[in-house]
């Protein structure tokens, strides 16, 4: 009895271990993904605030990061005839360190389904800030059952601008000598006249750093406001400048083919505005799916593209996408049709094009006050340690200030 129960044991946690063993294997085994390149590789890219200004970027706007996605599967082979849908999120919110542009941080930024004969998806896209953004893909066959579907989550981290550090360091040094100097002088033996809670250079010291703090936040606070009208008139018709029009139709009748631009009229800084393009034959209204379309849209104030891609439309002749502008200034939105090299009905290509308003949006307030905290704060760090250090080089404890008697 004893032997047919140490077999039975035996026998369990050999059956264990094989299951152990499998399961392992089959986790440790490859499996479909999809595999993320970027050109150029993405440590060489600046974020889109630091790029056209002389003194921390090259002075001149760069063309978008091209983002390549390509579905394999588990022997590494690229996934034919495949759709991949791109849903492309911003670093997460955090106040305490902000980006040049707060109001896109933790946001949409694009969202687009197109179709990949060959498993690879390919957008050029303008990344506005620093961080971590996040690309949600999914991947499944044209084709029912030809394959599994992928769901798979991809990390792309965008450094921040080296420049940057450097001259933040400079500012907080001269904010430092600032504090320093007024410690220093508040320090000092002085006499205090009757009447007075302070000597006169003190008063006049903290006066004047009350004045600083205030026309500070006054400075933050009105140039974005000012900002934020500025943009917000460029965005409403009659209201200071007017967005140019695009001297190309938003839909398009040319060479027994219809192509209709449509979706958002208007959009805001940190919401994804929603487009659309068609193509069809006018004469039996079906859809065309041979055809390439190339998508572009450019900011017209600095003339630098934000967004492009280049694809066929699906079954219903339409490609439909959301792209989030970070930019308050007048977008264009340009899309060219092609034909297939392979497609029977050939005709030279042609455009259709919308522009939109986009309308800035200002800094949230906290976002301001936080920064002037932490720069008044660097001032009072300087501050105390200019006391501290007057109060060493004095010869007695502690720091006196004469009362004269009249």
């Amino acid at each position: 009895m004893t032997k047919l129960k140490w077999s039975k044991l035996i026998g369990a946690i050999c059956m264990i271990g094989i299951v152990l063993y499998g399961w392992i294997g089959l986790a440790q085994s490859p499996q479909p993904s999809v595999r993320l390149t970027t050109n150029p590789p993405i440590n060489q890219v600046r974020p889109l605030e630091a790029e056209a200004t002389t003194v921390l970027g090259s002075g001149h706007y760069n063309p978008p990061v091209q983002l390549m996605l390509q579905a394999v599967d588990a022997q590494g082979q690229s996934l034919k005839d495949a759709k991949i849908h791109l849903q492309l999120f911003t670093n997460p919110k955090n106040p305490w360190f902000t980006t040049d542009f707060p109001i896109v941080e933790g946001t949409k930024l694009l969202d687009i389904e197109g179709n990949a004969p060959t498993g690879q998806l390919q957008v050029q896209q303008t990344l506005p800030i620093r961080g971590t953004y996040q690309l949600q893909v999914a991947v499944t066959p044209l084709v029912a059952n030809a394959f599994e579907p992928i769901q798979q989550k991809l990390t792309l981290t965008l450094p921040e601008n080296p420049l940057k550090f450097r001259y933040f360091g400079i500012l907080v040094v001269i904010l430092l000598a600032v504090g320093l100097l007024g410690g220093w002088v508040i320090g000092g033996r002085q006499a205090i006249q009757p009447g007075e809670m302070a000597p006169q250079q003190v008063r006049l010291l903290l006066t004047g750093l009350i004045v600083v703090a205030i026309a500070a936040l006054l400075w933050v606070n009105i140039s974005a406001e000012l900002a934020e009208s500025h943009h917000h008139n460029m965005s409403m018709p009659g209201m200071g400048e007017e967005v140019p029009p695009s001297g190309k139709p938003a839909k398009l009748q040319s060479q027994g083919l219809y192509m209709q631009l449509s979706g958002d009229q208007s959009a805001t800084v940190g919401q994804p505005a929603k487009l659309q393009v068609s193509v069809s034959d006018p004469t039996t209204s079906q859809p065309v799916t041979d055809v390439v379309l190339k998508v572009t849209t450019t900011q017209l104030e600095n003339n630098w593209v934000a967004f492009a891609y280049q694809g066929t439309p699906d079954t219903n002749g339409k490609l439909a996408w959301e792209q989030e502008f970070f930019d308050g200034a007048p977008h264009s939105i340009v899309v060219e049709v092609a034909p297939l090299a392979n497609a029977t009905r050939q005709f030279q290509p042609f455009q259709v094009a919308e522009n939109i308003p986009v309308e800035g949006v200002a800094p949230p307030m906290s976002v301001r006050l936080i920064s002037l905290t932490y720069f008044t704060g660097i001032v009072v760090i300087g501050l105390l340690l200019g006391l501290w250090l007057r109060q060493r080089q004095t010869p007695c404890s502690g720091m006196t200030w004469k009362r004269s008697v009249s």
